[in-house]
């Protein structure tokens, strides 16, 4: 397995996601896993939908406990689930903004090829307010079946993949009902995802986008 370090440290951190519980399926290991790592790092979230709503409590207690230690800064606005596209001005403005006061040194936001039109919008917005950053696309399973081939791994060990899928079924009763819900679900996935890198349980991103530095 090839593996390239940054060569730096990672400090600030930015994650969004359409939804409430996004960022949280698709890259909440990662975040617990450079939490536990880096205790005082910065991470900037913002959510698209949910906002006033139980949901927005839902998930400021979750990101807070996938992010034990760091600094974390929420934003959860109320635009409409499965809409993005209509209120594109309102989205476009939200990234600008956060684009504006933070520079971070990693990105995580949902893939530019989600089936989902929320997700792929938030992720097609990403990349023009983030332009020179390294932005990571999540994956998120789902009815759609649009699972790729990843191109980036972040290896977890069992116990960051299991206190992952914990919080998930703690932090989010809402979404408990829905037949993909559930620890075998994000728990198969991990293990795929780790099979794929060679380790026993891993998340996997999209990186549309890198550029190596190898002469150093």
């Amino acid at each position: 397995m090839i593996r390239l370090g940054a060569g730096r440290r990672l400090d600030r951190i930015v994650a969004v996601g359409a939804h409430c519980d996004d960022i949280a399926i698709g890259a909440g290991g990662t975040l617990l896993a450079m939490c536990l790592a880096r205790p005082g790092l910065r991470v900037d979230a913002l959510v698209l939908s949910g906002g006033g709503s139980e949901r927005e409590q839902e998930e400021r207690a979750a990101l807070a406990a996938f992010c034990p230690d760091a600094e974390l800064g929420l934003t959860v606005l109320k635009l409409p689930d499965g809409r993005m596209p209509a209120h594109w001005e309102e989205a476009k403005g939200a990234v600008e903004e956060l684009r504006m006061r933070t520079e971070p040194d990693l990105v995580l936001a949902p893939r530019t090829d989600d089936a989902h039109q929320d997700h792929r919008g938030l992720a097609q917005l990403m990349t023009t307010a983030f332009r020179d950053h390294l932005v990571l696309g999540y994956e998120i399973v789902k009815w759609d079946g649009d699972l790729g081939r990843p191109s980036a791994y972040q290896p977890l060990s069992p116990e960051v993949a299991e206190q992952k899928v914990r919080l998930l079924q703690e932090h989010y009763p809402s979404q408990r009902h829905r037949p993909w819900y559930d620890r075998e679900a994000f728990l198969g996935l991990a293990r795929i995802r780790g099979i794929e890198c060679h380790a026993r349980y891993a998340e996997a991103f999209a990186v549309t986008k890198l550029t190596l530095n190898l002469g150093n």
